[in-house]
């Protein structure tokens, strides 16, 4: 059922969110920062059906870090967005490069199996340092 009611904070929030950084407390070292998000979901561009996956990043950051709320918030905004696996994936990757100019950053969408089928898209950006 669809309501035309008023927007609630949550919904106000995500539509109104940027990704956010911060300065890199320790830019002289190289390490690595691994997210999950386990609760992604959009929709299939074919069929409008859900899709759920578990989105991993891991970066190794240069002189920005991401800020956690404000992934966590730009995650959500896909709940209504007609897009497949692998155009998904690789936008997560472009937005969040964009944002942040890592070294290094991965990300896996692991995507819920339907249909008896299981799919991970894996995109990267950059060369990771060995440390």
């Amino acid at each position: 059922m669809k309501t035309n009611g008023p927007q609630f904070y949550g919904e106000r929030l995500i539509s109104e969110s940027e990704i956010e950084c911060f300065p890199n407390p320790s830019p002289e070292r190289d390490y690595e920062i691994s997210i999950e998000l386990p609760e992604f979901t959009c929709q299939c561009p074919f069929s409008g059906y859900p899709d759920f996956a578990v989105i991993r990043l891991l970066y190794q950051p240069f002189e920005k870090v991401l800020e956690l709320k404000s992934i966590k918030l730009y995650i959500n905004s896909f709940r209504s967005i007609k897009i497949s696996h692998e155009e998904v994936a690789n936008k997560i990757l472009n937005d969040l490069v964009a944002a942040s100019n890592p070294t290094w950053m991965k990300v896996e969408a692991d995507f819920n199996p339907r249909g008896n089928v299981h799919t991970i898209i894996r995109a990267s950006h950059g060369s990771k340092k060995a440390f």
